[in-house]
């Protein structure tokens, strides 16, 4: 393992040996765009701006902003690996960011440097380790070589926080190669950092709650500077993403339904919109541009 330019990676990513590519190969899902914004605090969204961003059979995913314009995401080609892809808003255009024939590429996110996009990469021989792949197209370089398989993952001052698959399944922070701090175990998938704060948040799996006669999770924090857990609350029940929309909104989906939780004043789960377009069902993933007027959902293809 090994620092790259004062990079490392706060990564958290549960991919389950991606041999799921037969999985993906049964699931269809497509990027939606929505224009939101934020006044006094409050978060909303723009009624009948849906577009779609893109439309074709097959897996386009994991999105994330690397800035206002460009979201980045994963994309599986017909021949079955998965690229990184670039969607530029004042270009309504798509650019290849990987193109691997031997290799696929998941979850992308901006380095807290910026010249980086980070990806989970599926090597040759089926190990899931952290990449990183400069914006100006220059060759990638792995950041750590000792840690796999990585699941999902976020960035905390130039760390990488990973989780990682095994027995069990562990969330990590490499303050070095032998210095591992450990965050937590059996969590989900959505592993997301606080803005503004030490805090890397995710839902703790580790046992569940009874709300309205479902049972659902809690959303909980690991400040790394404090070394100390918190709280926010219950999940979405059969929720399993969210994310920030800043340091005291939270938003998440159920269904086609958007909800946020303002964590300075409730633990309570506001309901803002229905998001429905023909041919599609439920919300999964979300992400976020920096100035929070673009919303990007993922949404199934039920045709």
């Amino acid at each position: 393992m090994f620092r790259l330019k004062k990079i490392a990676v706060l990564a958290m990513i549960i991919i389950f040996k991606l041999a799921t590519h037969s999985i993906h190969a049964q699931e269809s899902f497509d990027l939606i765009s929505l224009e939101s914004k934020k006044f006094f605090g409050k978060f909303s969204i723009v009624p009948g701006s849906a577009k779609k961003l893109t439309d074709r059979p097959g897996y386009d995913n994991q999105p994330f902003f690397i800035n206002n314009e460009q979201v980045a995401f994963s994309s599986i080609a017909d021949e079955g690996n998965s690229d990184i892809i670039l969607y530029s808003y004042d270009k309504d255009s798509f650019t290849n960011m990987t193109r691997t024939d031997t290799k696929s590429e998941f979850s992308p996110k901006l380095t807290d440097c910026g010249q980086y996009i980070s990806a989970v990469t599926v090597e040759e021989d089926s190990i899931q380790r952290l990449w990183l792949y400069p914006i100006n197209f220059g060759e990638p370089e792995l950041l750590y070589d000792d840690i796999a398989p990585v699941g999902y993952y976020t960035w905390y001052n130039n760390i990488a926080a990973m989780f990682v698959l095994g027995e069990p399944n562990k969330l990590i922070y490499p303050l070095s190669r032998e210095n591992i701090l450990p965050i937590a175990e059996n969590i989900g998938r959505s592993i997301q950092k606080r803005p503004n704060t030490s805090e890397i948040t995710y839902i703790d799996k580790s046992a569940s709650v009874v709300l309205n006669g479902k049972p659902t999770f809690e959303i909980k924090s690991f400040d790394i500077e404090e070394k100390v857990v918190g709280n926010y609350g219950t999940a979405l029940t059969d929720s399993e993403d969210f994310i920030w929309i800043d340091k005291n909104t939270m938003l998440m989906a159920q269904g086609q339904h958007l909800y946020v939780k303002r964590v300075n004043k409730s633990q309570d789960w506001e309901k803002i919109a229905k998001v429905t377009f023909p041919g599609y069902g439920n919300i999964s993933r979300m992400a976020i541009s920096p100035k929070a007027d673009k919303l990007v959902l993922v949404m199934e293809r039920l045709d």
